[in-house]
């Protein structure tokens, strides 16, 4: 595997959430650096090392309201 692709949002309680799209890896952090440093760690846990992805791309989205 080349890269795994994380979707990062704003999660309900303050700070981000990421997901792995079609990997069972979820990360929490209060801040995008420590999410970044939370990724690296939870991948490095769930592949082995010959499987391990060059790449951890992040598709950040942000909702916003806006009332009329």
């Amino acid at each position: 595997m080349e890269e795994i692709i994380f979707l990062v949002q704003d999660s309900p309680e303050g700070g981000f959430e990421a997901k792995a799209l079609g990997e069972s890896i979820f990360c929490e952090a209060d801040s995008i650096e420590e999410l970044k440093v939370n990724l690296v760690d939870a991948v490095k846990c769930h592949f082995e090392l010959d499987k391990l992805p060059k790449i951890i791309r992040l598709h950040i989205t942000k909702d916003e309201l806006i009332t009329v």
